[in-house]
């Protein structure tokens, strides 16, 4: 265990939040870019997230236009992240930036910004 949280419960918010941003990135890259573009990170998450809304089409209102459909899906994985996680792991509140990956990129963020100042 890593500061009291099992790895298998790190590894699994790891993976969740990955899908998540990647869903998110999906639907950033939409607003500015065709549905076939060339450009290779808008094919990569086209690629890799087609699955996914494939997936959750059974849950999806028919009257989301279709941009918005990536973050109706990515809203599961972060309330899967928020309230499902803590009470498997027996918490009854887990607060914000407590998620590990989010804590993770946070602590770099700020470790990040003392070397710029040169604390």
């Amino acid at each position: 265990m890593v500061t009291g949280v099992p790895i298998y419960a790190i590894v699994l918010d790891y993976v969740l939040g990955m899908v998540m941003w990647t869903l998110i990135g999906r639907f950033g890259m939409q607003l500015f870019l065709r549905e076939d573009s060339n450009f290779f990170f808008s094919r990569f998450f086209i690629r890799v997230t087609d699955p996914l809304l494939r997936l959750f089409k059974p849950i999806t209102p028919g009257f989301l236009i279709k941009p918005m459909v990536p973050l109706y899906v990515a809203w599961f994985f972060f309330m899967a992240r928020f309230y499902v996680m803590p009470w498997l792991l027996g918490y009854s509140v887990m607060g914000m930036l407590s998620f590990p990956l989010e804590g993770q990129i946070a602590q770099g963020v700020y470790h990040l910004g003392n070397l710029l100042l040169g604390r």
